[in-house]
């Protein structure tokens, strides 16, 4: 039986691969403060949290958005529509193990679809669940 040597990547591919591009950069050790324009952290906190709760209904063929300060996945991008596609009666638990996890028993109840813009399978459809609380229609202004 002969073995296939693996496929070669450059550097570019590589990271690419793992989410990482000169076109969307992340710094994996990123321990900056977060820029408070009000200098108040509390006050940025209690505004998060306004945003967090107030609930938006949601119908299968909307179009939605991160609301601003409340994207906890990679994907969609700020900015990037997603179309929902069935809002769960009961919502999935996240099945995240560890407790420090920002994903632990998180409240999966909104299933959206989206493009991908990247990668070997850009422009293919695909679904996700995520927490609709973390979401806005698109057209909403921030």
């Amino acid at each position: 039986m002969s073995r296939q040597k693996p496929q070669e990547l450059s550097s570019h591919e590589l990271l690419a691969r793992i989410g990482l591009s000169e076109e969307h950069p992340f710094d994996l050790l990123d321990d900056e403060p977060l820029e408070d324009p009000c200098g108040d952290p509390g006050a940025v906190l209690r505004e998060r949290y306004q945003s967090f709760v107030q609930r938006q209904r949601f119908t299968p063929g909307q179009l939605v958005a991160w609301k601003p300060g409340l994207k906890n996945k990679r994907i969609p991008r700020y900015g990037q529509p997603a179309v929902v596609i069935e809002i769960l009666e009961t919502p999935v638990l996240d099945r995240e193990d560890a407790a420090g996890s920002t994903y632990f028993r998180e409240p999966l109840d909104i299933v959206l679809g989206l493009l991908l813009d990247e990668g070997p399978a850009r422009g293919e459809f695909v679904t996700f669940h995520y927490d609709s609380r973390r979401f806005q229609a698109a057209d909403e202004e921030c």
